[in-house]
């Protein structure tokens, strides 16, 4: 069977090594749609064999990240599978079976160098400005040596790959056609470390394998690893999966990766999020996510931007996949969030945005909410604008707003106080107080005190709400309440009775 022939089998590798990048989540999500567009199979599988940087609660993180922007995973941790276990080190044996192997096949040594001569070498090295790289000591290492090597280390040693020393490794990438490596440039790699367990390159080439993956779809900052890999199916006599190497994403500036050390800045020259947690704090809605990191590399086509998971799983093709570096226009991400909530239904955004409220200190009335909602989701673009554009609905102890502004442009305070009187008289006798009817009438009023209605109107607002831009005046005031409104405005009026005093 060839590669081309076998079934679709994918995987997300990541390391627990601290919070799921955006990065991560982009591979994750084209190997995803790929899986489903294709009727194959998406894999997790977690990659903690470095146990220096293991997190433990990463994991965890990691599985509920995916969960939560909709990657379901076919086998894999909670899932299982018949290709188990999928936690790396859980699978310790294996990787040193099939790193003696090597060894006895002699297609690996088994290196007895210290950390002392290592550094001693690097430092050397750096003297004489060479790039470093293991100079192959214990490469030609007799049988002698080695048995007092062994004794003398107390059996401490590590596993490493023979390299070819001339020729080329050529390797093909599906979106990249056929990269050459010169093999003189190449390292002999440790496969299996002194304390047990492997690198990554003997694990994932071992997993992979056994796994079935048919593609390795991973950023294209593992292409140097490409060759090693390469050499090491050769060595196992094993099929290589069919590459692709997905294209860095760069910092909105364009200038270096997006990485969890250096977060990049947008044009404002807010620093931009970097984790998915991050944006999930941020207020972004995970379609909205996906919707975003599938345009970062990847393209629809007829110029559409916004589309539907299953629209973007039913025309997903590895060949629309730009290899260019793609910049993370995280702008765009929130003009996207916008449209999202815009058309979620009431019942779901009032669910997602009372806790940012209650978290404001705002105690939040769910009759009231479902009234707000309409009113608001318009001038969002985060789940957390919520408190900015609608939390002063739930102000239960109001604080007037200041009498500079509470007085419009070209009028008094002792004016402002006397129209504000006039519009609590009429308000205050409306046989109802729906919108229409309230607007109705504070036209009427503002013809009648021979004042502009946009001065009425911008008294009014400040005077039931203290803010100079709100949802629609008379919409907000209807949800608030005729005697609420009420109250507002005469606690102003005192405070503008209070400048003239």
């Amino acid at each position: 069977m060839t590669a081309s022939d076998q079934p679709v089998r994918v995987r997300f590798a990541p390391s627990p090594t601290g919070p799921l990048h955006i990065g991560g989540v982009r591979t994750a999500l084209f190997n995803w749609l790929f899986a489903r567009h294709s009727g194959g199979t998406f894999i997790l599988r977690i990659e903690d064999t470095d146990r220096n940087r293991y997190v433990p609660e990463s994991v965890q993180g990691i599985t509920e990240g995916l969960r939560w922007l909709g990657l379901d995973w076919d086998e894999g941790p909670e899932v299982g599978g018949e290709y188990g276990p999928y936690v790396q080190s859980e699978r310790l044996e294996l990787y040193r079976k099939w790193a003696d192997w090597l060894v006895e096949q002699d297609k690996a040594y088994r290196c007895y160098c210290t950390p002392k001569r290592l550094a001693a070498l690097r430092e050397e090295q750096k003297k004489r400005k060479q790039s470093f790289g293991y100079d192959r000591h214990c490469r030609y290492l007799t049988p002698e040596e080695r048995q007092r090597l062994h004794e003398e280390t107390g059996g401490q040693y590590v596993i490493r790959f023979k390299m070819p020393l001339e020729g080329q490794t050529v390797v093909h990438d599906l979106l990249r056609g056929e990269i050459t490596f010169e093999n003189a440039q190449l390292n002999d790699l440790v496969l299996l470390k002194s304390d047990g367990y492997p690198t990554y390159h003997l694990a994932n080439v071992i997993d992979d394998h056994l796994m079935r993956v048919s593609h390795i779809m991973r950023a294209e900052e593992w292409i140097s690893t490409a060759p090693i890999h390469k050499n090491l199916y050769d060595a196992f006599g094993w099929q290589m999966p069919q590459l692709v190497h997905l294209p860095i994403i760069l910092n909105p500036s364009g200038k270096g990766k997006l990485s969890k050390r250096k977060a990049g800045f947008n044009q404002a020259g807010k620093r931009v999020p970097v984790l998915l947690d991050e944006f999930r704090e941020a207020g972004y809605l995970p379609e909205a996510i996906v919707n975003f990191l599938i345009n970062v590399g990847w393209s629809f086509g007829e110029d559409r931007e916004v589309f539907s998971v299953q629209e973007a799983i039913e025309r997903f093709d590895i060949q629309r996949i730009n290899p260019a570096a793609s910049i993370f226009p995280i702008e765009k991400l929130a003009w996207l969030n916008g449209i999202y909530i815009r058309e979620m239904p009431d019942e779901r955004l009032a669910a997602l945005v009372k806790p940012i409220l209650e978290r404001a200190g705002y105690t939040v009335d769910d009759a009231r909410l479902m009234q707000v909602i309409p009113l608001i989701k318009e001038r969002m673009k985060t789940l957390n604008d919520v408190v900015a554009v609608g939390g002063f609905f739930f102000e239960w102890h109001f604080s007037p707003a200041p009498p500079n502004l509470l007085v419009p442009k070209d009028m008094t305070p002792a004016q402002t106080a006397e129209v504000l009187r006039a519009a609590v008289r009429v308000l205050g006798r409306l046989p109802n107080f729906q919108p229409e009817t309230q607007e109705r009438a504070m036209r009427n009023l503002a013809q009648k005190l021979k004042i502009k209605p946009g001065q009425l109107f911008s008294a009014l607002r400040m005077a039931t709400t203290a803010r100079k831009a709100t949802p629609p005046l008379f919409e907000t005031m209807a949800v608030l309440g005729r005697e609420a409104c009420l109250e507002r405005i005469r606690r102003s009026i005192r405070e503008l009775e209070a400048t003239n005093a």
